[in-house]
């Protein structure tokens, strides 16, 4: 890459600006033009930042339609320029400087400058920015960063209310400071985190922009956060600035402890995001409302106009990024337009993916309609309907936008959640918008969706996880044959957690041999939780050697709760010698419960320094539910911990109330 000290020298300057110019009249982002001209996507950010060579810049002019033989001659002039050069790129990212706000998913607020130039057109006005509370956390976290120490702060906040803004502004110190941004989206944008996250360098600020698609992905989630957390610690990386934004669902799903004995899908996660969330409140303080009306005294109009409709309120991000707009464009909607909203809605609050496919929304929206409504559709109603729906607002958003998803540019590596990668969604895809999405989960979420939604569901359809989803939903509403016939599905595309509930299905109804080839299909996919309930199965029909067998290889990929639970059918059929055994083993692979029930064995078979031991040995291992494993155990701990103990684990001394 080329990079100059002081400024671009004019060759590169100028080169730039007939690429950037060129991009512009075709219409094309990088992607699509890396494509064209048959480009790695790097290539071409690399060729735009001025570290093209002359193939490169060939290959791009043509592809703009440009004349090649000036611009190569704009390549050669720049790479003799004296001010410029080499300088090899470590990790992933660019210069913070070399971002655009709205590349970073910034709200746009108002419409582009005119201007004459690429680059000028692609600087979409932003109005000016009023601190708050969350500023100073975020202005911490820099100065800590930029003194050499790794920091990781992640906003929370509901839709439109300031947080990419905010993170945006409290990086532009660190710009000055020579810094690099790094914000992974292709082809996915778990894939990409977890795929680069250790190639990270120093001085980087990691954006993860709606952390939800990061930490909270089904396959990849867990992974990630504890990529992170192993980045932040690593003395040769640091320092490094990890910025996210969460809606505060989405932060309480993954903060929430897991109840004792039960799963905990998001332990790593928990464990990042502990005492680095910090709140963004929906409305501006009295203090923010003065500061935003000098700002809107001084000339910004874009403030300005937004306090004659939200001063009442506060809510003047929302007010900037079209909120109010798309709310009543959703009200004043036409009945089929009003109709694909709400189903829209209803599929995006019972767990379907972003991307929702138009003939599922078509088919669902039938009857969302009234009799007088549905009896007045015409032939191209839904093409009129959508059309209507990508309309925008202010604040460059549309109720229900295309979208084309990233396909894919890599061969998908294998995963434990499915047998074969869910098939490409057929056809044009859809996207709510953000506010209406969260404004459908709060004014529909005690309405069920109708029959055409369910039916439309299972007939269109095809990412697994949205199909588990869904059916878990059919059947919290008690609409028992579109949950089974949905989870039918999900298990056809693969899904493992719905052939665990098919064969519990099956064992219900009698079919053991049934459940327990469904159940194999699921292990042999990756479900560690299939194998304990095949354990379970041979242990119930007196294979005892096949159920541990089952249990030992679980325990082997990960799931000691396996010979743990084993070891709880082996105790209630009166075995308390094969019981013990198994939570030996349990213990050996990690599982920090199982030591507080051999301490409870050891203490009722009258062991009492043996089960002394025991329960030492698992509160020194620092088991988070310690406390109420030895609720359980209150011989033990009232001997050996009449006063508690200290934070450091030491028996507390005794003290007074």
């Amino acid at each position: 890459m080329h990079d100059k000290q002081d400024g671009r020298g004019a060759a590169l300057t100028a080169l730039l600006s007939r690429l950037s110019d060129g991009l512009a009249r075709a219409g094309l982002n990088k992607t699509q033009l890396a494509a064209r001209a048959g480009l790695g996507r790097t290539t071409v950010s690399e060729a735009f930042r001025g570290g093209g060579s002359a193939q490169t810049v060939a290959a791009l002019a043509r592809a703009l339609k440009l004349p090649v033989d000036e611009l190569l001659e704009l390549q050669r002039a720049a790479a003799k320029e004296p001010g410029t050069i080499t300088v090899h790129v470590v990790g992933p990212g660019r210069p913070i400087g070399q971002w655009e706000p709205h590349e970073l998913e910034v709200h746009p607020a108002g419409p582009a400058k005119a201007a004459s130039s690429a680059e000028a057109l692609a600087m979409r006005v932003l109005p000016k920015y009023v601190p708050r509370a969350h500023d100073q956390v975020l202005a911490d976290a820099v100065r800590d960063a930029d003194a050499g120490r790794s920091r990781i702060v992640v906003l929370v906040g509901t839709s439109s209310t300031g947080k990419t803004r905010a993170c945006w502004e409290a990086v532009q110190d660190l710009a000055k400071a020579g810094w690099r941004l790094w914000h992974p989206f292709d082809p996915t944008r778990a894939e990409a985190a977890l795929e680069e996250l250790h190639r990270v360098g120093p001085r980087t600020v990691v954006w993860l922009n709606e952390a939800q698609h990061y930490l909270g992905d089904p396959t990849h989630g867990e992974r990630i956060a504890a990529a992170v957390h192993q980045l932040l610690l690593d003395e040769e990386r640091r320092p490094v600035l990890v910025l996210g934004t969460l809606w505060p669902e989405y932060a309480h799903r993954y903060t929430a402890l897991p109840t004792p004995g039960g799963p905990d899908p998001y332990s790593r996660v928990r464990e990042l995001l502990a005492g680095h969330t910090t709140a963004v409140p929906d409305a501006f303080d009295a203090n923010a409302l003065a500061e935003a009306a000098a700002l809107a005294g001084q000339g910004d109009r874009l403030l300005a106009d937004a306090l004659t409709r939200a001063r009442d309120s506060g809510r003047i991000t929302q007010d900037l990024a079209g909120v109010p707009e798309l709310l009543r464009r959703y009200e004043q909607a036409t009945p089929p337009a009003r109709a694909l909203l709400e189903a829209a809605m209803d599929a995006r609050r019972l767990g379907v993916g972003l991307h929702l496919p138009q003939a599922f929304l078509t088919d669902a929206a039938s009857d969302y309609l009234t009799d007088t409504d549905y009896d007045q559709l015409t032939d191209d109603w839904a093409e009129r309907a959508f059309a209507e729906l990508a309309e925008l607002v202010h604040g460059k958003q549309a109720p229900l936008r295309r979208t084309t998803p990233r396909a894919p540019r890599r061969p998908p590596a294998p995963t434990a959640t499915a047998g074969h990668p869910a098939p490409a969604l057929a056809g044009p895809v859809f996207r709510l918008a953000d506010y209406l999405e969260q404004h459908g989960r709060t004014t529909r979420r005690h309405l069920c969706p109708p029959a055409s939604f369910w039916h439309a569901a299972h007939t269109h359809l095809t990412h697994p996880e949205d199909l588990k989803s869904l059916a878990d939903e059919a059947g919290s509403r008690h609409r028992q044959q579109w949950a089974h016939l949905l989870l039918h599905r999900a298990a056809d595309q693969g899904h493992t957690g719905a052939l665990g509930r098919l064969a519990a299905m099956r064992e219900e109804a009698g079919d053991r041999g049934g459940a327990e080839a469904l159940l194999r299909q699921a292990a042999d996919h990756g479900n560690t939780g299939a194998l304990f309930d095949l354990a379970r199965l041979r242990e119930e029909a007196g294979d005892r050697e096949g159920a541990e067998a089952l249990a030992r290889q679980a325990a082997d990929q990960g799931h000691t709760d396996a010979l743990f639970r084993l070891a709880e059918l082996r105790e209630e059929a009166g075995d308390r010698e094969g019981a013990e055994a198994l939570l030996r083993q349990a213990a050996d692979h990690g599982n920090t419960g199982a030591l507080f029930d051999l301490a409870r064995l050891r203490e009722e078979a009258g062991d009492r320094e043996g089960a002394e031991a025991l329960a030492r040995q698992a509160v020194d291992h620092g088991l988070s539910l310690a406390l109420a494993y030895l609720a359980k155990l209150p011989e033990i701990s009232n001997r050996l911990w009449p006063y508690g103990l200290d934070p450091d684990g030491t028996p507390t001394l005794p003290w007074h109330g």
